[in-house]
């Protein structure tokens, strides 16, 4: 199995069932940068036990994974965390319907250290903590549930919608220091909606998309790359910022200020694979 890359570094995170263990080296093969076990929403309440036994199992043997734990407060909680908590091979937990700074700073007091949380945001409740969330030091990064929050608040899951939600958890995580976040699952398995949506998360300033078939993998990392004519363009930027190094420079009869210079650093960064 090859290294998983950092969760800081990460654009493709896929889902697979806890109670479906046959898929879950499909899921390591399919390309997507972290692999999560979900004993959560994929899970019926009769399966959570056989489910979190397939999670231990898989990375009691080596595999590893992120884990979508149940909820807090629901009544599978405690014993997600108390049998998968302190596994070395646990790559993160996933830690849905988060509300609370206080929850995540408890969750992080319980598994092995450096066991690192992405904190899922689901309700109006979440995105209001939003910023508190993930200013706390075990939160790695925030993620979006649409679906979710759009049931929360009464609305439709349409992006104007989700719009403010969205936004405010990009800000948040920026202000935190913490890496942009990850969006919402699209339920349309046909590749081009992942690709499409991907490509809206992107514009928003989010870093990477929740996944739920493999088949989604590819066309959602494609579109958080950069694309051939965003690197040309970059280049050019930085060629001519160096052969003008004290202040704006002019390129194609644009003026080129710091903001537009550090832009086209990011996109650089982002193409070579670093955290941008």
């Amino acid at each position: 199995m090859s290294v998983p890359r950092s969760a800081a570094l990460s654009s493709t995170w896929l889902f697979v069932p806890g109670d479906r263990p046959e898929r879950f080296a499909k899921a390591v093969a399919s390309g997507a940068d972290q692999v999560i076990i979900d004993l959560e929403d994929a899970v019926a309440p009769k399966a959570k036990a056989r489910a979190r036994r397939a999670a231990l199992h898989w990375l009691a043997a080596g595999g590893e994974s992120w884990v979508r734990v149940n909820a807090p407060g629901t009544p599978w909680y405690d014993e997600d965390i108390s049998v998968l908590g302190s596994l070395a091979a646990l790559r993160g937990i996933v830690v849905p319907k988060s509300e609370r700074a206080s929850d995540l700073v408890a969750l992080a007091g319980r598994v092995a250290p450096g066991t690192e949380l992405m904190a899922l945001i689901e309700s109006a409740r979440g995105v209001l903590s939003a910023a508190a969330i993930v200013d706390c030091e075990p939160v790695a990064r925030l993620a979006f549930g649409a679906l979710d929050f759009a049931l929360d608040i009464d609305a439709d899951d349409a992006d104007d919608a989700l719009l403010l939600a969205r936004s405010t958890l990009v800000i948040a995580s920026r202000a935190a220091g913490k890496p942009a976040p990850v969006d919402s699952v699209t339920t349309n398995l046909a590749p081009p909606a992942a690709a499409s949506d991907a490509r809206r998360a992107r514009a928003l300033g989010f870093g990477g998309k929740l996944l739920i078939h493999p088949a989604q993998v590819a066309p959602a990392a494609e579109a958080f790359r950069p694309t051939d004519r965003e690197v040309e363009w970059a280049r050019g930027v930085l060629d001519a910022a160096r052969e003008t190094p004290n202040g704006a420079v002019g390129k194609d009869g644009h003026m080129l200020d710091r903001p537009v210079i550090e832009r086209a650093r990011r996109i650089i960064g982002r193409a070579s694979g670093q955290n941008a």
